[in-house]
């Protein structure tokens, strides 16, 4: 018999993670965000731009979890990463750069809250948030294709850094 929410005995859990979100305006990226926000127990999603729209389509996507995930809508992120540096939050990039770490080589700490900065579905993370970050992390890639749906990649990087939380 498949499981539901109803019948599963999943423990719930809040992880110290926050992501933070460079401008990813495309609705149903933005309500699968908050679906996986809610899935892996994060403590607040903040979306940062300034054509941030939570509508029907984001509606659709993200299956109401945008009632129960603490979020915020800011216009600056680096502001957004300055004021989470200051309350000692480890900040890490996720993207491909001649200097990023494999996922599979890094250790998330656990002293430390996370920050886990994702980036513009075209353009990717911003230099000047890279610049901010403590680390720069990126998932291997096999294929021809040199980047994957910042859902997708958000998925595989939440699941590794919760699971070494645990």
């Amino acid at each position: 018999m498949q499981l539901n929410h109803y019948n599963t005995n999943f423990e719930k859990r809040k992880f110290p993670i926050v992501l933070v979100c460079d401008n990813v305006t495309n609705a149903p990226n933005i309500g699968s965000l908050f679906r996986i926000s809610d899935a892996f127990g994060i403590e607040k999603l903040i979306l940062c731009g300034q054509h941030i729209t939570l509508g029907r389509k984001m509606a659709k996507t993200s299956r109401a979890t945008e009632k129960v995930v603490p979020y915020e809508i800011c216009e600056s992120a680096s502001k957004v990463v300055e004021d989470l540096k200051n309350k000692d939050y480890q900040i890490i990039s996720i993207e491909i750069t001649k200097e990023s770490c494999p996922i599979h080589n890094f250790h998330f700490l656990k002293e430390k809250p996370l920050a886990l900065i994702i980036g513009d579905e075209n353009f990717g993370v911003s230099e000047a948030l890279l610049t901010q970050s403590d680390f720069v992390i990126h998932i291997d890639m096999y294929g021809q294709n040199s980047s994957m749906n910042v859902v997708q990649a958000t998925n595989i990087i939440l699941y590794e850094a919760t699971k070494q939380l645990l």
